[in-house]
């Protein structure tokens, strides 16, 4: 637990405490030892709490300051409230207002599960030499489809077909025109991972959007195999999934990739109980060589330079890791639901 949510759940405590103590004073000399208990300067409880604010870093201070202060003003006003019921009438001629709960405090909300997805992806491929660069949502059909070795009438693109602007331009299908973009202003070695949105039109149901996140990769330099291929990917759903996940590649196509393959996984779970259990096989991305079209049409010299590219969608991979069976919580803005996902 962090510091200041320890102190914060201290206060609250010892507030709770207080105004138990402060109900129950039957005399001024009740009330008295009961400011002293809590408030008193030298020895005070919440005072000696207040002190352990300086102990926390800067960052922290502010929310646990904050509540340190409410929790003061308001035991000291249940102090001034009792000691003038105690002064006046009897409680039964003048009922007072139950201060005893303490108040409410607001969700101030958190990281979308979605966006914690693709911050750890990110932050993995990051320690394997990875690079995390973005592009334009709205695209041309040369970096969308051409440049990805997808003709305009071959059926792949009408898989992917999406939504047209004005001036020729179009909302993108994937993030791979990213790395196009890559190639044609960097030269080798690279190693990239674009997040992004992109748009398709796909139905609303369960397990689609016709806006989501998708992760793509690349990697190009000289020299690069099939087995780094492997290697990376499998390195990587070990680090994401745990130790003992165990990954296969099956055989598929992408018209970008030659070969290419679905990178599927199977996770062992550990119940709270110590017993596990393995998942079935769960596709989590596909993947493939680049294919040497791509190469060139980016201005590489497919003789010199392979590589291998890869795409995921976040979205999918965040409804396996936290057991969501509905995609469309993720975008319908229930705060209950988000609220799960609250903190750092």
């Amino acid at each position: 637990m962090r510091k200041d949510a320890a102190l914060i759940d201290e206060l609250e405590a010892l507030e709770g405490e207080a105004l138990r103590a402060i109900e129950a004073a039957r005399d001024e000399g009740d009330l008295e030892g009961v400011r002293v208990t809590f408030l008193g300067r030298k020895e005070g409880r919440i005072s000696l709490l207040l002190r352990r604010l300086g102990e926390l870093p800067n960052e922290l201070r502010p929310e646990a300051g904050q509540e340190a202060n409410r929790v003061k003003g308001v035991v000291q006003g249940a102090l001034e409230q009792r000691r003038g019921e105690l002064e006046g009438p009897s409680r039964e001629a003048a009922p007072v207002e139950d201060l005893s709960l303490p108040g409410r405090r607001n969700w101030i909300g958190g990281r979308h599960p979605i966006t914690r997805v693709v911050d750890e992806i990110c932050a993995i491929f990051r320690t394997l030499g990875f690079t995390r660069v973005r592009g334009p949502e709205a695209e041309t059909e040369w970096y969308n489809f051409v440049a990805l070795n997808t003709p305009l009438d071959h059926p792949a693109a009408d898989e992917q077909d999406t939504l047209y602007l004005k001036g020729g331009h179009l909302l993108r299908s994937h993030t791979s025109p990213v790395q196009i973009r890559i190639m044609e202003t960097h030269e080798p070695p690279i190693r990239i991972v674009v997040p992004g949105m992109v748009y398709r039109r796909d139905t609303y149901d369960a397990t689609h959007a016709p806006a989501f996140a998708q992760i793509e990769g690349l990697a190009v330099d000289e020299g690069i195999t099939f087995v780094d291929f492997k290697a990376t990917l499998a390195e990587f759903s070990r680090r994401f999934w745990g130790p003992g996940t165990q990954v296969r590649f099956r055989p598929s196509f992408f018209p970008f990739t030659e070969p290419s393959a679905e990178v599927d996984v199977k996770r062992i779970h550990t119940f709270p109980d110590g017993t596990t259990r393995e998942s079935d096989w769960l596709e989590i991305m596909g993947a493939g060589m680049v294919d040497p079209a791509v190469l060139e049409n980016a201005g590489y010299d497919p003789e010199r330079f392979t590589g291998f590219a890869f795409g995921m969608g976040p979205g999918r991979i965040a409804m396996l890791k936290y057991g969501i069976p509905d995609i469309r919580h993720f975008y319908d803005g229930d705060v209950r639901f988000h609220r799960q996902f609250a903190g750092p």
